[in-house]
């Protein structure tokens, strides 16, 4: 599809590094992507419309010009999809955040919770003490990561790598052991 603009025959400004010159270039070149994914996930035309203002108009705020162009369109699939997923909330009249039943298992809210603390405990245990730790400083005592980094002595990014595979070992600890 030839995204050129017929009165100019230029297609949309992007500025050397790969970003976007200014907002109206974001829009020209997204807007048919973004579009062409809510029509197909409501299937009807008006929604989509509805939709991809409500994606432009969520976008416009956080986005910043200097993101690359692969970065936006990123973005811009992320909010396309929570807004279809809101959508869906709206119109299927069921509530999606409540889930009672997964499975065969069926949760009583009660248990879990009052469980919930031990849980924790026993799982946290499971894990190597710098696991363990950057879990702790993170949830727990709901530190940031750069906070977590400098009380461990790591890197931001070390912190991040760290309690990705915290979650990741405790995840599969907790699939072994329920």
């Amino acid at each position: 599809m030839d995204r050129r603009d017929p009165a100019t025959g230029r297609g949309p400004r992007v500025v050397a590094g790969g970003s976007y010159a200014d907002w109206e270039a974001i829009y020209e070149d997204n807007v048919t992507r973004v579009y062409r994914m809510l029509l197909a996930g409501v299937g009807n035309r008006a929604d989509a419309e509805d939709l991809t203002a409500e994606v432009f108009l969520a976008a416009l705020r956080p986005l910043r010009l200097s993101a690359t162009v692969p970065q936006v369109r990123a973005y811009l699939r992320v909010v396309a999809r929570t807004a279809l997923a809101a959508h869906r909330r709206a119109t299927s009249g069921v509530e999606v955040t409540s889930i009672e039943k997964i499975g065969d298992l069926v949760y009583d809210s009660e248990d879990a919770i009052g469980t919930a603390p031990q849980r924790v405990k026993v799982l946290l245990e499971a894990l190597p003490k710098h696991y363990r730790r950057i879990l702790e400083l993170r949830f727990l005592d709901g530190r940031s990561v750069k906070d977590c980094a400098e009380e461990l002595g790591v890197s931001v990014a070390n912190a991040k790598v760290l309690q990705h595979r915290a979650l990741r070992l405790a995840a599969r600890l907790h699939e072994k052991h329920p």
